[in-house]
């Protein structure tokens, strides 16, 4: 069975990261259930461990915490729905490409409940939206911005960190930072789509689609 916890208010970044720590461990030693936690966070950039120091453009902004999660650079704030996902990846098959391929139709499943269509581009991590209300680019494509980010840690092949999904971020604190290391793509959220989304609404999405992402989680 998997617990799901929904944290009101901001939860401080060192605070989730050792709940997580801890929790990774209890159910790699068999003594916890696995666990979704949905949460917001204070203003603040994390560096996963391919983080590049150029691409941090403005230090001194939020504070900055350094992570042993894979990826880049990524920002969390109010607004914006973070998923921590600790769950047993050795117990599902240890295919850790499979594992990531779900969490990314998990989140395409939740956007397409707002008729959001996301979108898994090759060699851009993260879900990526399609901009039919701007200028196409210079290849003559539409603008694709990116609406959630997806970065992992495996431990005993216990998963931890997650997910980030904007649904109303201040998305102009994204600029301190080269989300991921990708330039040249906006970012974006359900609400500057134009849609009266809350994070309530976002998490009935994410609960309901959960079993088909996860068929193995009982």
């Amino acid at each position: 069975m998997v617990e799901w916890i929904t944290s009101a208010g901001l939860t401080g970044y060192r605070e989730a990261e050792a709940f997580m720590e801890d929790r990774a461990a209890a159910i790699a030693a068999g003594t916890a259930e696995e666990c979704i936690w949905l949460l917001e966070h204070p203003p603040l950039y994390t560096a996963g461990t391919s983080a590049r120091p150029e691409d941090l453009k403005d230090a001194g902004r939020f504070p900055v915490f350094r992570t042993r999660r894979g990826g880049q650079y990524t920002y969390h704030g109010p607004g914006q729905r973070v998923i921590y996902v600790m769950l047993d990846v050795g117990a599902r098959g240890r295919d850790v490409r499979l594992f990531v391929q779900q969490l990314e139709r998990w989140v395409i499943a939740a956007l397409g409940e707002f008729n959001v269509t996301g979108h898994v581009r090759p060699g851009r991590v993260g879900v990526w939206v399609e901009r039919d209300d701007a200028p196409l680019t210079a290849g003559g494509r539409p603008r694709e911005d990116k609406i959630a980010a997806i970065g992992i840690r495996l431990r005993k092949w216990v998963s931890f960190h997650g997910i980030a999904i904007n649904v109303d971020p201040d998305l102009e604190h994204f600029s301190g930072i080269v989300p991921c290391g990708i330039s040249g793509h906006g970012v974006t959220s359900l609400v500057d789509l134009g849609l009266p989304v809350t994070l309530a609404d976002l998490d009935v999405a994410i609960t309901r689609g959960f079993p088909e992402a996860f068929p193995d989680s009982g």
